[in-house]
């Protein structure tokens, strides 16, 4: 569990890929009097990514980082996260994986979410395999970072009822609205609050 000092906020950076859902949902949490932490910083790999317009709208600093050069993008980014004391890092639709040394460094303050109930369907392609093997639910997982793909310690899990005709579209909706609830109750859970 994470511990708070008085009554400052944890500096945070979320890292995303694309549409950035989940980083509207963790900015507007972070907003509230109940939320422990302050969303500083937002890292993608991708320069086009939608929700780095986030960045624009809130205030937030963001870096982009091209992590063809894994190492060297880790390592300017972790002086990156140092040079704004972020404490903790959320990854939200980030699609890339960080190294086990990078991992290392934020032992057991990285968290993620993920699009099922681990420990099923792990990495890509959730919601098809989900349908695929005829479950009746699927779900969305928010867990601490290791340095095995999709395999921490789980915080909070949430369970989505899949329908008879369900496609991967529509399950991915229904899952996605409950990811927006279940990340700021995991943080809350983890803040011991």
């Amino acid at each position: 569990m994470v511990k708070l000092t008085g009554n400052k906020k944890v500096k945070t950076a979320v890292f995303i890929s694309g549409t950035g859902s989940n980083l509207r949902s963790l900015i507007k949490f972070s907003k509230t009097n109940r939320s422990p932490i302050s969303i500083d910083l937002i890292v993608s790999n991708n320069p086009k990514a939608k929700g780095l317009g986030f960045g624009k709208i809130f205030k937030i600093r963001k870096k982009i980082l091209n992590f063809d050069k894994k190492n060297q993008s880790e390592n300017k980014l972790l002086a990156t996260l140092k040079s704004y004391d972020i404490k903790m890092i959320f990854l939200a639709g980030f699609m890339k994986i960080l190294s086990k040394n990078f991992i290392t460094k934020f032992k057991g303050k990285i968290l993620n979410i993920h699009p099922s109930l681990l420990p099923k369907y792990k990495g890509l392609n959730t919601h098809q395999r989900a349908l695929d093997n005829k479950e009746k639910h699927s779900g969305c997982t928010v867990h601490f970072v290791n340095s095995k793909l999709d395999s921490g310690k789980i915080v909070l899990q949430k369970k989505v009822k899949i329908s008879r005709n369900e496609t991967k579209h529509s399950l991915a909706a229904k899952v996605l609205a409950q990811e927006h609830k279940l990340y700021p109750r995991a943080i809350l859970k983890i803040f011991n609050l």
